[in-house]
């Protein structure tokens, strides 16, 4: 703030609130006499504060007033320091751009405080973007309404009531409050200060043609800093966007003015909150330390200042990033005010979420509210938050929306991210969709961003036309989808030696829990050979008495596991863990997947797709591969299920309901899969798709084997240089060799062929339009959601959903189909009877072990028929012939038994 007070001090000085050339003397004087500067610059800034004589320039000066010198501590500078200020001050600081005192405080900031602040300073040409779209556009409309009607009565000889027309514009302009509740050093403030002084000179100057006699008497009336709000939870610059504020005010006063205005200079109008805009707790703002751990008691959502408009550049933490960024105990009390929020939200969604409220909630005032964001917000976390507010019964609409945005990086530090931008209103309102077809100077200060315009209803994913979104989860595909494993300890992963040393090979039982591990770069690169160990199943104990080397390495290096960084031991294991799940049972996987072991267990191959990649390719996987969490995994093996997906028409639905980091597509198994209606194919349709796409997998697998080169990304990367129109003869050589080795024409052939099948699967050509397909899709998911409701379900994998998704007609059908008409029962209100036939009784105990869903005993199972514990020696013989052919398991030595089988 030191630095901030002598900068304006030097504005002063050149817009002749303090006599010419008085500071820059005083400076010389100071180079002169080092040890007299911090003396008299604080009785400079004393005498600034109370409008006093100052002896240092020797002048009584005005009283500036507005708390910025209230605090007035000078720090002591040698003689070289001094002389680069009075350098400094030779320049002409009366249009300085006030935008330049948040580089100023993003340069002072420690890094480890900007990356957990998300403390970003959005370039001007972008700030004037958002404020023209979320207040400008609104107040000049409502102007041009208002300048048409005055112009109306003045011509039907009503002058004083085109006076008054005006005046009563003018006054709603000046009590016109805009918020910014994330508002760093006060740019966008700033520029809406500016852009609204533009307006009220429009307006004054309308008033004065108009003749009104009042017009001079505005001059105590007028837009100034007290109508520009803002919350901000770094103190710094706090105080500099208020500072930011009043210099913009001054350079327009004297622009427009030409004089000094009246005193104070400053006015203390407390309009800049210093505070946190999410989040309040019981003795804010400092944590309750409680056992050695910091709390936040009773946490709940801050109450924010009235406003007519809300603007501003909330902070950039994804959401995956928030406890690690802002303290476990932080993020758990965010979450706790804000329970409505999922907690894989970004940060700058709980500013969206409660503007959205605000601007819903009767009487609030507000009008509409603008944010930057990053481009995530297009993505299905991001999507859940906004949702419910653009779906409502009185709904609010995205007026203007700007998907996908360049940063211009003004300092080496600046976000290397791609920006969003949003402006909202409530009702019911096509908008405005501006998409970048070109960029340029990006890394400048002047960039040139051109756009391309589309006007409609804008979706929640940030584009018009057909709403993806609007799509819901069939339950056709429930329960066979699912991310791979999520490790949670690098010491989990290990080579085939280190495999064989821990006892593969030795250790009976042993090939059952160390497996072929792959993750995105091993399938669209070349696999790296690694294998993973996975305990899942087996307790602790069992572990250590029958894999005692495997027990020693996972206790070490996931367990245990520290690393030393920088010559400094850093705690990574398990056993400092925040989520205490993790810590108890550190020897299984952070996240095994329990829902999806079941999905693969009886099955010899699945589909796997990188969840992001640079093509969207789906291919077969042995079951013996476990796969990564970066991987999504589909419980299904026919050739048809993979040709649907791997199709133009999948592939595409795949890249609208999906999210893009950086330059490469987001496979979202909630958007990308869950609703995705399969066609509803006959037997003909399902052999050609399923004999193409055996053909398609069978053939890229082919090729890498036979040439090591070869990658599917390289494949594809040429398979989208010929889609794209590229010759052959024109592939430089690489590509070529690519071509060559991996017979790419066929790659293409198979694919334009599968294309075909799909498309007659659904009925529909093969050429429609992108746009097409999707609103087709669209429309096919609503009537499969309308079917479901009725009870027709079109499982995708019946024999493996029914038993444990379906109804009771649907599970007495499939249990007929499976083990004979005797045993399907349909269960009503009375207890069934427990059958004579020994196949029935198989069948009704192997189903009441499905539906429980867990671990089920004798005793229970046989309280479920009409004979209640007579049957249950009849129930236990099943359970153990159930157990000896290996369909249930027992974790409890014969106690209890589940259908669930660890893989």
């Amino acid at each position: 703030m030191f630095l901030m007070r002598v900068l304006f001090t030097m504005f002063a000085e050149d817009v002749e609130l303090l006599p010419k050339d008085s500071f820059k003397e005083l400076l010389k004087d100071c180079a002169q006499k080092p040890e007299i500067f911090s003396g008299m610059m604080e009785d400079l800034w004393k005498a600034m504060d109370e409008g006093e004589f100052a002896a240092g320039i020797r002048v009584k000066v005005k009283k500036f007033n507005g708390e910025f010198f209230k605090n007035r501590r000078a720090l002591k500078l040698a003689k070289e320091e001094i002389g680069e200020l009075a350098a400094a001050a030779t320049y002409d600081w009366k249009d300085v751009e006030p935008a330049i005192f948040g580089t100023f405080l993003e340069q002072a900031l420690d890094p480890t405080d900007r990356r957990r602040l998300g403390a970003h300073y959005t370039p001007r040409a972008y700030v004037e973007r958002l404020v023209i779209a979320t207040i400008i556009d609104p107040l000049r409309a409502e102007w041009g309404q208002v300048l048409s009607t005055a112009e109306r009565q003045n011509a039907e000889g009503r002058n004083d009531a085109a006076v008054k027309t005006v005046q009563e514009f003018h006054n709603r302009l000046c009590e016109t409050r805009v918020l910014d509740p994330a508002c760093g050093t006060g740019n966008f403030l700033y520029v809406s200060l500016e852009l609204m002084k533009r307006l009220e000179g429009e307006v004054l100057e309308a008033l004065a043609d108009l003749g009104g006699q009042d017009v001079l008497k505005l001059s105590s009336h007028t837009v100034d800093p007290h109508q520009f709000l803002g919350m901000e939870l770094n103190p710094r610059a706090a105080a500099i966007a208020e500072l930011v504020l009043w210099i913009g005010h001054l350079q327009w006063h004297f622009r427009t003015k030409g004089a000094a205005p009246s005193e104070p200079i400053l006015r203390a109008f407390h309009n800049i909150q210093c505070m946190d805009a999410v989040l309040k707790w019981d003795g804010y703002p400092l944590p309750r330390f409680v056992d050695g751990k910091e709390t936040y008691p009773n946490p709940r959502r801050p109450d924010w200042p009235k406003a007519d408009y809300i603007v501003g550049n909330p902070p950039f933490v994804g959401g995956k990033d928030m406890r690690a960024r802002m303290g476990s105990a932080y993020a758990e009390a965010l979450w706790k005010a804000h329970k409505h929020m999922n907690e894989s939200a970004d940060f700058v969604m709980y500013w969206w979420d409660r503007s959205a409220e605000i601007l819903l909630r009767k009487g609030s005032g507000l009008e509409r509210f603008g944010y930057v964001t990053t481009n995530s917000i297009s993505q299905v976390f991001q999507r859940r938050v906004m949702e419910p507010h653009l779906n409502a019964k009185k709904p609010l609409s995205l007026v203007m929306a700007i998907p996908d945005h360049p940063w211009t990086k003004v300092t080496r530090d600046s976000a290397a991210v791609r920006i969003a931008m949003t402006v909202v209103e409530t009702g019911k309102f096509d908008g405005l969709l501006m998409e970048v077809t070109a960029e340029e100077g990006v890394d400048t200060d002047g960039p040139v961003i051109l756009f391309a315009e589309k006007r409609g209803k804008i979706n929640s994913d940030l584009t018009v036309g057909a709403d993806v979104t609007a799509a819901v989860e069939l339950t056709s595909n429930f329960g066979i989808c699912s991310p791979g494993m999520k490790l949670h300890g690098s010491g989990f992963i290990i080579s085939l030696p280190e495999a064989e040393h821990l006892g593969l090979g030795r250790r009976e039982g042993l090939e059952d829990h160390v497996r072929i591990y792959r993750n995105g770069r091993d399938l669209m690169d070349r696999p790296r050979g690694v294998m993973a160990i996975d305990l899942f199943g087996l307790t602790a104990e069992q572990v250590r008495n029958r894999f005692p080397e495997v027990y020693q390495h996972v206790k070490l290096e996931v367990k245990e596991k520290i690393e030393i960084v920088d010559g400094k031991e850093k705690k990574v294991g398990r056993d400092w863990n925040n989520r205490e799940s993790y810590r108890d049972s550190w020897w299984i996987f952070g996240e095994p997947r329990k829902d999806l072991r079941p999905a693969l267990s009886n099955l010899s191959r699945y589909i796997a797709t990188v969840e992001t990649a640079k093509h969207r390719v789906f291919q077969f996987l042995d079951t013996k591969i476990l796969p990564d969490n970066r991987l999504i995994c589909f419980g299904l093996s026919t050739g048809f299920a993979i040709g649907v997906l791997s199709s133009l028409i999948h592939v595409n639905w795949a890249l609208a309901t999906g999210g893009t980091l950086e330059d490469r597509p987001i496979y979202t198994k909630s958007k990308g899969f869950d609703p995705f209606p399969f066609p509803d194919a006959n037997e003909a349709q399902i052999s050609a798709i399923g004999a193409v796409a055996e053909e398609l997998d069978a053939h890229r697998k082919r090729v890498l084997a036979e040439h090591e080169h070869l990658t599917l990304t390289g494949l594809y990367n040429v398979l989208e240089r010929l889609r794209a129109g590229t010759k052959p003869a024109d592939l430089d050589a690489k590509e070529r060799r690519i071509f060559d080795d991996g017979l790419v024409l066929i790659l293409k052939e198979l694919h334009e062929r599968l294309d075909v099948a799909v498309a007659e699967a659904y009925g529909w050509p093969v050429d429609l339009p992108e746009e097409e397909v999707l609103s087709r899709l669209v429309a096919l998911n609503k009537e499969r959601v309308r079917e479901e409701k009725r009870g027709l379900v079109r499982w995708l994998r019946p024999d493996y959903q029914i038993p444990r998704f379906g109804s009771e007609k649907e599970k007495a059908k499939q249990i007929e189909a499976d083990f004979g008409p005797e045993a399907a029962i349909v269960k009503s209100g009375a207890k069934p009877a427990f059958p004579a036939d020994d196949i029935a009784q198989t069948a009704l105990v192997m189903n009441a072990l499905i539906e429980s869903g867990g671990e089920l005993d004798a005793t229970r199972i046989a309280a479920g028929f009409k004979q209640g514990q007579k049957a249950r020696p009849a129930v236990s013989s099943v359970l153990i012939s159930l157990y000896r052919m290996g369909l249930i398991s027992t974790t409890d030595g014969g106690k209890t038994f589940s259908y669930r089988r660890a893989a």
